[in-house]
């Protein structure tokens, strides 16, 4: 038995400092550096704003196999399901709309689903990066929120790897390989693949999920000093009976409906594929006087056919069912994302001490092409009880419209990071970014000509400045204050038809961060502000004139204030014991003190924590976490219930998880998964736009088996 306690040791890798791979850790904490705010090589606790990492392990501990479980679980994130596999990402009450791929910028439109990034299955991922707050250094426009960094699993100079299978809950099943090394006898070239499938049905009716996931990168020290990558990535979806836009949350006298969580809005034919492919390059130049050089590129490209129809169009009758339409159609989706990055980086010398500087280039294209057809699917009439997701497909007659839109952003950054003495960082950077944005709306039809529309968005020349100062109280804490400005043009129009003026604001935060045990624990806690003018706000019962279908208008709020704390604590309390607890509050109110932005729950706590037993049990893990948030809600008046105020929510609630893995070796382990324990009942978020809900998944189960080489 002593011999087994020694085995289960993880082996344990000395590399550079820039390494900050989760993977082999074993660790909720991160001992590496993170460039996701700065692009400075800073550690999480030199960092001055609040960032939070799930690590591989935890991924694996919890079994977080989506982008959309992963952020579930992270410190601070608020997700919104306006539909299955539908959703927007919130934080500090304010939508995510940027995704970084290894640090390159990609947008997000959800206008027409065709979201490849937040689809991504995280067998290809050795973590996920969350920084809350702005982010306009490296993203240039967008909300106050924060930004994600999805870091790929890269090639391993010694040979490993692993397969997994898994089985579970309604008939659901997954499997999984694993393998990296080096494929050179000097080791100068590695290589790495993964491989998943999973499929399987749901907790709603009629819906049932298939995934098939391929990646392949290689890595080549092709000089002494440079470094190499290339790589291409695999997703292809392609679930049945899903859900665009969730059950109607209103009956028609606008009281909130209350279905089953296993009720399903589609119709049983519903389909909607996906076949995303990612190819990336990065070239690393080692320069003299310890700068480097390095251009990174990522260029995704994303097709999607859909058709269905969801029983989601106005608000049933509460004892006879009617009173509902379809909603949907059918169609082809094309995206394309290129990102480019360029920096140089490296320290210099000034008044004698030695500082940290890096400049850089990024530009981002985005283009989304949506061909919806004309056929005869909306408007059909349902009864919402007695449907059984039953209906005849649509009838195609040609092409309804070109729903296309495109996005352009271009900025140069630098930062510095001085050390006045050895316990003070000041940091302080600037942006100056080019945005160019259109939407367009073209009908086929010219007896619907009358309805076409273009909205156009241009602004150049902005700054983003960014400041933040870091000092060391002790070897344990520091202490720190950071500045950033935001910058946010805006396609929603108002009344009378005019587009919104941009969205500008500050952001003001200040924290402590700690690193306990010689960095195996961290924590940080954060008060953090933000100031807005411009903020869009649903403009009760009003409409933009000559749109079809109806768009609600939109007003725009001004002195709008958001306050809020972040408190987090990850990694290693004690041996064996890991540990993820955080706490986060957000209250956002207008110039006249009102309450806004109350679809985002005022107060979050999650925790996640599992412990290997000492001793003669040391085969068994067991652990557990509960995530806990306070109410959501919304009112809003609507022109097809002339004088009725909706008023939708979603109580408190919270969501037990449970796990525990046997080690039959140091190879093989088995890990069983148990979510949502006491089958708690509640709305994954409250859709303001169709006034629809989507219930979360039920207590479910999954059994998996793996094998590490």
């Amino acid at each position: 038995m002593r011999l087994l306690q020694i085995q289960a040791l993880e082996a344990v890798t000395v590399r550079g400092a820039s390494d900050a791979a989760t993977e082999g850790s074993g660790s909720y904490a991160v001992a590496g550096v993170s460039r996701t705010a700065t692009r400075l090589p800073m550690t999480l606790r030199e960092t001055p704003q609040s960032i939070s990492v799930v690590t591989r392990q935890r991924i694996e501990d919890e079994g977080l196999n989506s982008v959309e479980a992963v952020l579930n679980q992270t410190p601070g994130i608020s997700i919104e399901n306006v539909g299955a596999s539908r959703y927007t990402i919130y934080s500090r009450g304010y939508a995510i709309d940027n995704f970084q791929l290894d640090g390159i910028v990609t947008a997000m439109d959800i206008v027409s689903q065709n979201i490849p990034q937040s689809q991504s299955d995280m067998a290809i991922y050795d973590r996920v990066e969350v920084l809350r707050g702005a982010a306009g250094l490296m993203t240039g426009a967008g909300d106050p929120s924060g930004t994600l960094n999805l870091v790929r699993k890269k090639p391993t100079h010694e040979f490993q790897g692993h397969v997994a299978v898994s089985g579970g809950t309604w008939d659901r099943y997954r499997a999984e390989l694993d393998l990296s090394g080096p494929l050179a006898a000097n080791g100068r070239l590695r290589g790495r693949v993964v491989g998943a499938h999973e499929e399987g049905n749901t907790h709603i009716d009629y819906y049932s999920q298939n995934k098939t996931v391929l990646y392949g990168v290689l890595e080549a020290d092709a000089t002494d000093s440079t470094l190499v990558t290339l790589g291409v990535d695999y997703q292809h979806t392609n679930p049945r009976g899903q859900s665009s836009t969730g059950l109607p949350l209103f009956y028609n006298d606008g009281s909130q409906t209350d279905f089953d969580a296993s009720d399903n809005a589609a119709a049983r034919w519903n389909r909607n594929e996906m076949r995303v492919y990612n190819t990336f390059l990065s070239v690393e130049q080692q320069l003299p006087a310890d700068w480097t050089f390095k251009v990174s590129a990522n260029h995704l490209e994303g097709t999607r056919k859909f058709s269905g129809g969801d029983a989601s169009w106005g608000f049933p009758d509460r004892h006879t069912g009617d009173g509902v339409r379809l909603y949907g159609g059918l169609g082809r989706a094309v995206q394309r994302q290129t990102g480019i990055d360029l920096q140089f980086q490296g320290p210099f010398e000034l008044w004698g001490r030695r500082h940290d500087a890096v400049l850089g280039f990024n530009w981002s294209e985005y283009e989304n092409d949506h061909e919806p057809m004309n056929d005869d699917m909306e408007g059909r009439d349902v009864n919402l009880y007695h449907w059984h997701n039953d209906t005849l497909s649509s009838v195609v007659d040609g092409k309804l419209m070109d729903y296309d839109g495109w996005q352009k952003q271009r900025g140069a950054y630098a930062a510095l990071r001085l050390r006045p003495r050895d316990d003070l960082a000041v940091i302080v950077g600037a942006r100056l970014s080019r945005y160019d944005y259109q939407l367009s709306q073209i009908y086929a039809s010219p007896a619907l000509a009358r309805f076409n529309k273009v909205t156009r968005m241009h602004e150049s020349g902005v700054v983003t400045p960014y400041a933040g100062i870091v000092y060391d109280l002790d070897d344990t804490h520091s202490v720190y204050a950071s500045y950033t400005s935001i910058f946010k043009p805006q396609s929603q129009r108002d009344s009378s038809g005019a587009v919104l003026d941009p969205r500008k604001g500050d952001n003001f935060e200040i924290g402590l961060k700690s690193e306990f045990l010689e960095g195996r624990l961290n924590s940080a806690i954060a008060l953090y502000q933000i100031r807005q003018d411009n903020l869009a706000e649903l403009d009760p019962g009003q409409t933009v004139p000559g749109t079809s279908p109806v768009e609600a208008a939109y007003r725009a709020v001004k002195g709008a204030k958001t306050t809020g704390l972040d408190m987090e604590l990850a990694g290693e309390v004690l041996p064996g014991w890991q540990l993820g607890l955080s706490y986060n509050y957000a209250l956002s109110r207008n110039a006249d003190g009102e309450q806004i932005r109350t679809i985002f729950p005022r107060h979050m706590a999650k925790l996640w924590t599992t412990y290997r037993l000492p001793g003669d049990l040391n085969r068994l893990t067991l652990g557990g976490g509960i995530n806990w948030q306070s109410r959501i809600h919304y009112s809003a008046t609507t022109w097809d219930l002339p004088g009725v105020v909706l008023q939708g929510q979603q109580s408190a609630y919270a969501v037990v998880n449970l796990m525990t893995r046997y080690d039959f070796s140091h190879q093989l382990s088995a890990t069983l998964n148990i979510n949502n324990v006491f089958d708690r009942k509640y709305l994954q978020g409250l859709d303001q736009t169709f006034h629809t809900g989507l219930y979360a998944p039920t207590r479910n189960a999954m059994l998996t088996l793996r094998y590490q080489f």
